[in-house]
């Protein structure tokens, strides 16, 4: 499957070959390859920091809005967090199965072929991740500076500034070591955890003392309309997005047939439980309508009930901005350089330094498109036309793992869901999908139309029996 990429010699002249599984070997036998230092609290920290982003913190009022009550928002939260363990699931036996780092984009290669995986290929790497990463960088940008601002606010290039300094401060450690970059990792996952415990310890206290008007007729059906039931799951799935971050890093983590599922499955039970019991929080405090209202609801519960220590929420915020950046970047820099290792993308992107054992360049690939987004790009609109792709690709995932159930029944399985897993969850991503066309044709159709320029550049620069001869010479010159 490997195909050599680039010979060289060092200063002491001995010959070394770097190989596309990212492995360098001189005439010591030595191997210089990405190792397996992703341990079990690794990886629960990896996708817990990934999933928990600012918007538990600042806005979670979608479901309750689209829900109609208290009592039916926290039922969507519960479903919403045991159909996000359905996919989760799913993805455990796809990567005990297929060992190969990539997540998406490896799994639609193996399902589907090369041209499918492709198109989930350039779209993540010309519009989905670049402006993924600005905006949860903005994120950070915004409250990191709260604090030194208030009560004013703060100024755009203040943000943009702030904002372009965090991910150079990302793409310096993931390129730098693999190692720190786990273990920052996991301090902000625990730093992400202290904030939402600060938030549900006083407000479980609040309960046990009899806090409980706003829980009054929580199940009120009077408000509640069917048609917003598939809005409010909607926002709840995409809470909930971050599971299957993982999965881009098979290769690296350690035992992963007992590993990662047991990994996705810790992660999943705390996040569901810490999103369930944040919003019940919330609601000793204040009102749905209150909820409903506020700007920032931590702020605002910080303020009725920890006083001057609602300063710190905004800093909390941005640590929890920080963790999504740095394990998305971490996880996705992953996937390109599988592609490279597949021949999808330059051979330079599948190189594993030989000192740092980091994929450097398949790190660095983000960063010129995402400082570019930042200072001159339309990032929100980019991702209104990009959203609906998510689920797209993820319900094809998961369709290729019933497909692979069929077409390769031998294939060893060392974790295996029952049937009925995959097929609910495959039904709610494309009833998502379904629904964003429905909502919202247009941004829907021209995110379509942007994924659909991967067909061409498929043909142009893989496809190389059909590639035009100055085209061949131009990008052998490159």
């Amino acid at each position: 499957d490997y195909r050599k990429a680039d010979t060289r010699r060092d200063s002491n002249t001995s010959s070394r070959q770097i190989s596309q599984n990212g492995t360098l070997q001189d005439g010591d036998d030595r191997k210089v390859g990405l190792g397996k230092k992703v341990t079990l609290l690794r990886g629960i920290s990896i996708i817990i920091g990934t999933i928990i982003g600012a918007g538990i913190f600042i806005s979670p009022k979608g479901i309750l809005k689209h829900s109609g009550s208290v009592g039916m928002s926290l039922i969507v939260w519960i479903a919403c967090g045991v159909l996000s363990l359905f996919g989760a699931l799913s993805y455990a036996e796809l990567g005990t199965c297929i060992k190969k780092s990539g997540g998406h984009y490896t799994y639609i290669l193996e399902a589907f072929g090369p041209q499918m995986a492709f198109v989930r290929l350039w779209a993540d790497l010309i519009a989905i991740r670049p402006a993924a990463l600005a905006v949860i960088s903005l994120a950070f940008g915004q409250y990191i500076l709260e604090p030194l601002f208030m009560p004013c606010s703060v100024p755009p290039m203040a943000v943009k500034l702030a904002t372009a300094i965090s991910i150079t401060s990302v793409m310096y450690l993931n390129s730098m070591s693999v190692t720190w970059t786990a273990r920052i990792q996991i301090f902000l996952t625990f730093s992400k955890l202290l904030a939402i415990a600060i938030i549900i310890v006083p407000g479980m206290y609040q309960l046990f003392k009899g806090e409980t008007k706003n829980f009054e007729n929580a199940f009120d059906l009077s408000k509640v309309q069917l048609s917003g039931m598939p809005l409010a799951f909607y926002s709840g799935m995409y809470a909930y997005a971050g599971w299957f971050y993982l999965n881009f890093v098979i290769e690296e983590v350690d035992n992963p047939e007992r590993n990662v599922p047991l990994a996705i499955c810790i992660s999943m039970a705390i996040v569901t439980c810490c999103y369930v019991l944040t919003n019940v929080a919330y609601y000793t405090v204040m009102s749905a309508e209150e909820l409903l209202a506020s700007e920032a609801v931590a702020v605002t519960f910080a303020e009725k009930l920890l006083g001057n220590f609602s300063i710190a929420v905004p800093v909390f915020v941005a640590l929890s901005c920080y963790g999504s950046m740095n394990g998305g970047t971490f996880a996705l820099s992953r996937t390109f350089y599988v592609a490279s290792r597949e021949g999808h993308l330059p051979e330079v992107l599948s190189m594993i330094h030989v000192h740092k054992h980091t994929p450097m360049a398949a790190v660095l690939i983000l960063y010129p498109m995402t400082m570019l987004q930042l200072f001159v790009g339309d990032i929100y609109s980019l991702l209104n036309f990009m959203s609906f792709l998510r689920w797209l690709f993820i319900g094809v995932v998961v369709l290729g793992l019933i497909y692979l159930r069929y077409t390769k029944p031998d294939l060893p399985r060392p974790f295996k869901v029952p049937l009925f897993i995959p097929v609910v969850f495959c039904l709610t991503c494309f009833f998502m999908v379904f629904l964003s066309l429905y909502s919202d044709p247009v941004n829907t159709g021209i995110g379509f139309a942007i994924s659909l320029t991967g067909i061409p550049a498929y043909y142009i620069f893989i496809h190389f029996n059909h590639r035009p001869k100055w085209l061949q010479r131009g990008l052998g010159k490159l």
